[in-house]
C-alpha cells in the first residue's frame, strides 16, 4: 500500500521543521565564527547540538515522505516536544509572532498523522498479505 498523501503531507511538514532547525544551527555558527556572539564557546556546542537534533527531525520528516513507517512514531513524539516548545515561546518569552506559526505547524501535521487514513496506514491496513 503506498502512503496517503496525509502521511506525505506530514512528512514534508516535518522535513521543513528540520530544514529550519539545520538552518538556525548554521547561523548560530556563523554568528560565533564572526565573533558577534558574546556567549563565546558555548555558541559551538550549542549549534552542533542544534544540529544533531535538526538531524533527527529531518531524518523522520524524509522517512515519512518516503512511506517509511518507523518514522511515524518519532513524528508524532517529535511535534508533542515541539509544542512545549511553541507554549514556552508564546507564554513565558514573550515572542507570540513566533510560537503561534510552530504550534500550528505542530498541530497541523499532528493531525495529518492521526487522520483515519495516516492511522489505517501505519497498521498497515490494505496491504497486501503473502
Amino acid at each position: 500500500m503506498e502512503s496517503p498523501r496525509t502521511v506525505l503531507g506530514a512528512g514534508l511538514l516535518v522535513s521543513l521543521q528540520g530544514v529550519s532547525g539545520l538552518v538556525f544551527a548554521v547561523l548560530a555558527l556563523v554568528r560565533a565564527l564572526g565573533g558577534t556572539s558574546s556567549a563565546g564557546n558555548n555558541v559551538y556546542g550549542q549549534a552542533a547540538y542544534f544540529a544533531v537534533l535538526a538531524g533527527g527531525v529531518l531524518a523522520c520528516g524524509i522517512g515519512l515522505v518516503l512511506g517509511r513507517h518507523w518514522a511515524r512514531g518519532p513524528a508524532i513524539v517529535l511535534q508533542l516536544l515541539l509544542l512545549g516548545v511553541s507554549w514556552y515561546v508564546i507564554g513565558p518569552s514573550g515572542q507570540a509572532a513566533y510560537g503561534i506559526p510552530i504550534a500550528v505547524l505542530c498541530v497541523v501535521a499532528l493531525v495529518l498523522l492521526f487522520l483515519p487514513s495516516s492511522v489505517a496506514w501505519a497498521q498497515g491496513q490494505g496491504q497486501d498479505q503473502d
